[in-house]
């Protein structure tokens, strides 16, 4: 692969709280907490740096113990965008990379195609698409341009499966935070909608599958089980 111009700095934004999975973050995955692995992962891109943002003491301990970069932010912030905005603020960076805290096999080669779309100077925002493999995922619908034409949960005819990494600019950042939800990302309750409705771009990078997220218990049953067999 060459040499990647572009400057990114990654941010996971973890939180202990859960209605489903309480502790998610630190839940035991093969003798390691959740949250190490996605670490691991994302060092393993070519992002520069890699940070974790939480406002949880419990997390920041295990994430310094394992070597990793805590940053405590407010526990006040009503999405993970807000906390990665607010754990970035002040960085030297080309691009932001928001990675979820509950995906302990993201690939890292597909956090490179993220980083990589942006040395297209016209991207400002892209996340990730991968062929529809779940009918209940949320769908992203692609445009002729490999922007974001619609996201939504339920059926969306042509989309693809969306996958919930996204990179900024941090000009774009700054300015997704600072506008209102907006109605459709209230009822559809994707935060995305936001930037659709007040006629910002996403570009999609495209990659060839997903890597399974936890939400449920059942989830972290199936990582497991995954990690387990590729021991």
């Amino acid at each position: 692969m060459r040499e990647m111009t572009v400057h990114a700095i990654a941010v996971i934004p973890a939180r202990y709280a859960s209605s489903r999975l309480p502790g998610k973050p630190l839940a035991d995955l093969g003798g390691k907490p959740m949250i190490e692995h996605v670490w691991t992962r994302a060092r393993a891109s070519v992002a520069r740096d890699v940070l974790v943002a939480t406002d949880d003491e419990r997390i920041r301990s295990v994430v310094e113990a394992f070597g990793g970069r805590a940053v405590m932010t407010s526990p006040d912030h009503s999405s993970g965008t807000d906390r990665v905005h607010e754990a970035a603020a002040g960085l030297d960076c080309d691009v932001v990379v928001n990675i979820q805290g509950d995906e302990p096999l993201v690939d890292p080669a597909v956090i490179d195609a993220l980083i990589g779309v942006f040395e297209d100077a016209e991207v400002d925002i892209a996340t990730v698409g991968a062929p529809l493999d779940d009918p209940d995922a949320v769908k992203v619908l692609v445009d002729s341009g490999g922007n974001a034409a619609d996201f939504r949960r339920g059926d969306l005819a042509g989309a693809v499966r969306h996958l919930g990494l996204y990179a900024y600019r941090p000009a774009a950042l700054a300015d997704f935070v600072s506008l209102p939800v907006s109605p459709r990302e209230r009822s559809e309750r994707l935060e995305q909608l936001r930037l659709l409705e007040n006629g910002r771009s996403i570009r999609v990078v495209r990659v060839a599958s997903a890597s399974p997220s936890v939400d449920t218990p059942e989830d972290l049953a199936e990582v497991r089980r995954i990690l387990e067999q590729s021991a």
